[in-house]
Protein backbone atom coordinates (compact mmCIF):
# COMPACT_ATOMS: atom_id res chain seq x y z
CA UNK A 1 0.00 0.00 0.00
CA UNK A 2 2.96 2.58 0.65
CA UNK A 3 4.43 1.67 -2.67
CA UNK A 4 1.35 2.79 -4.20
CA UNK A 5 1.46 5.98 -2.23
CA UNK A 6 4.72 6.68 -3.18
CA UNK A 7 3.97 6.03 -6.31
CA UNK A 8 0.87 8.40 -6.95
CA UNK A 9 2.96 11.12 -5.22
CA UNK A 10 5.50 11.08 -8.09
CA UNK A 11 2.83 10.69 -10.91
CA UNK A 12 1.49 13.39 -8.88
CA UNK A 13 4.85 15.58 -8.94
CA UNK A 14 5.39 14.89 -12.59
CA UNK A 15 2.33 15.97 -14.04
CA UNK A 16 2.35 19.18 -11.89
CA UNK A 17 5.76 19.96 -13.43
CA UNK A 18 4.42 19.27 -16.64
CA UNK A 19 1.16 21.22 -16.35
CA UNK A 20 3.08 24.14 -14.90
CA UNK A 21 5.51 24.29 -18.05
CA UNK A 22 2.07 23.97 -20.05
CA UNK A 23 0.80 26.48 -18.73
CA UNK A 24 3.88 28.71 -19.95
CA UNK A 25 4.53 26.81 -23.34
CA UNK A 26 1.91 27.60 -25.87
CA UNK A 27 2.51 24.08 -27.71
CA UNK A 28 2.19 21.99 -24.52
CA UNK A 29 -1.24 21.87 -22.49
CA UNK A 30 -1.54 22.18 -19.18
CA UNK A 31 -5.18 20.66 -18.24
CA UNK A 32 -4.23 17.12 -18.94
CA UNK A 33 -1.37 17.00 -16.74
CA UNK A 34 -2.92 19.00 -14.07
CA UNK A 35 -5.72 16.88 -14.37
CA UNK A 36 -2.86 14.02 -13.67
CA UNK A 37 -2.15 15.19 -10.60
CA UNK A 38 -4.86 16.10 -9.22
CA UNK A 39 -5.70 12.71 -9.33
CA UNK A 40 -2.39 11.42 -8.45
CA UNK A 41 -2.78 13.49 -5.50
CA UNK A 42 -5.75 12.72 -4.56
CA UNK A 43 -5.15 9.30 -4.51
CA UNK A 44 -2.20 9.31 -2.27
CA UNK A 45 -2.75 12.09 0.17
CA UNK A 46 -5.29 14.43 1.44
CA UNK A 47 -3.15 16.97 2.69
CA UNK A 48 -1.45 16.95 -1.15
CA UNK A 49 -4.82 17.35 -2.34
CA UNK A 50 -5.53 20.27 -0.35
CA UNK A 51 -2.49 22.15 -0.97
CA UNK A 52 -2.84 21.54 -5.19
CA UNK A 53 -6.78 22.43 -5.20
CA UNK A 54 -5.20 25.30 -3.42
CA UNK A 55 -3.16 26.42 -6.13
CA UNK A 56 -3.14 29.34 -8.41
CA UNK A 57 -2.49 26.74 -11.08
CA UNK A 58 -5.13 24.72 -10.28
CA UNK A 59 -7.37 27.22 -10.05
CA UNK A 60 -6.91 29.11 -13.66
CA UNK A 61 -6.51 25.96 -14.86
CA UNK A 62 -8.93 23.12 -13.95
CA UNK A 63 -10.97 24.22 -11.44
CA UNK A 64 -14.24 25.11 -13.45
CA UNK A 65 -13.47 22.04 -15.27
CA UNK A 66 -13.52 20.06 -12.25
CA UNK A 67 -16.65 21.70 -10.47
CA UNK A 68 -18.17 21.11 -13.88
CA UNK A 69 -18.40 24.40 -15.32
CA UNK A 70 -16.98 24.19 -18.40
CA UNK A 71 -13.54 25.25 -20.14
CA UNK A 72 -12.15 28.03 -22.43
CA UNK A 73 -12.36 28.00 -26.11
CA UNK A 74 -8.70 28.92 -25.99
CA UNK A 75 -8.48 25.69 -23.73
CA UNK A 76 -10.22 23.05 -25.11
CA UNK A 77 -8.44 24.09 -28.59
CA UNK A 78 -5.09 23.94 -26.81
CA UNK A 79 -6.07 20.22 -25.19
CA UNK A 80 -7.11 19.29 -28.87
CA UNK A 81 -4.36 20.26 -30.67
CA UNK A 82 -1.83 18.56 -28.40
CA UNK A 83 -3.75 15.12 -28.89
CA UNK A 84 -4.11 15.35 -32.75
CA UNK A 85 -0.13 15.86 -32.54
CA UNK A 86 0.70 12.85 -29.99
CA UNK A 87 -2.07 10.53 -31.66
CA UNK A 88 -0.59 11.55 -35.62
CA UNK A 89 2.82 10.42 -34.55
CA UNK A 90 1.09 6.78 -33.07
CA UNK A 91 -0.91 6.50 -36.60
CA UNK A 92 1.63 7.51 -38.59
CA UNK A 93 4.22 4.92 -37.30
CA UNK A 94 1.23 2.40 -37.30
CA UNK A 95 1.03 3.61 -41.29
CA UNK A 96 4.01 3.07 -41.96
CA UNK A 97 4.25 -0.43 -40.85
CA UNK A 98 0.95 -1.33 -42.52
CA UNK A 99 -1.16 -1.82 -39.28
CA UNK A 100 -4.15 -1.19 -40.52
CA UNK A 101 -6.70 -2.02 -37.90
CA UNK A 102 -4.76 -0.05 -34.90
CA UNK A 103 -5.29 2.84 -36.84
CA UNK A 104 -8.33 2.57 -37.83
CA UNK A 105 -9.29 2.48 -34.25
CA UNK A 106 -7.37 5.31 -32.79
CA UNK A 107 -8.73 7.15 -35.47
CA UNK A 108 -12.45 6.95 -34.04
CA UNK A 109 -10.67 7.39 -30.39
CA UNK A 110 -9.34 10.96 -32.13
CA UNK A 111 -12.95 11.77 -33.15
CA UNK A 112 -14.61 10.88 -30.66
CA UNK A 113 -11.77 13.13 -28.32
CA UNK A 114 -12.83 16.05 -30.78
CA UNK A 115 -16.22 15.88 -30.54
CA UNK A 116 -17.03 14.98 -26.82
CA UNK A 117 -14.31 18.53 -25.84
CA UNK A 118 -16.39 20.24 -28.56
CA UNK A 119 -20.01 19.15 -28.03
CA UNK A 120 -19.05 17.14 -24.43
CA UNK A 121 -17.26 19.67 -22.66
CA UNK A 122 -19.07 23.11 -21.75
CA UNK A 123 -17.39 26.39 -23.07
CA UNK A 124 -17.40 29.36 -21.08
CA UNK A 125 -16.05 32.74 -21.24
CA UNK A 126 -12.66 33.77 -20.32
CA UNK A 127 -12.45 35.32 -16.91
CA UNK A 128 -11.18 38.94 -17.15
Amino acid sequence: MRFKKVLFVILGCVGLALGAVGAVLPLLPAFPFLLLAAFCFAKSSERLHSWFTGTKLYKNNLESYVKGKGMTWKTKIRVMITVTLVMSVGFTMMMLKGIYVPCAILACVWVFHIVYFIFGVKTIKPKT
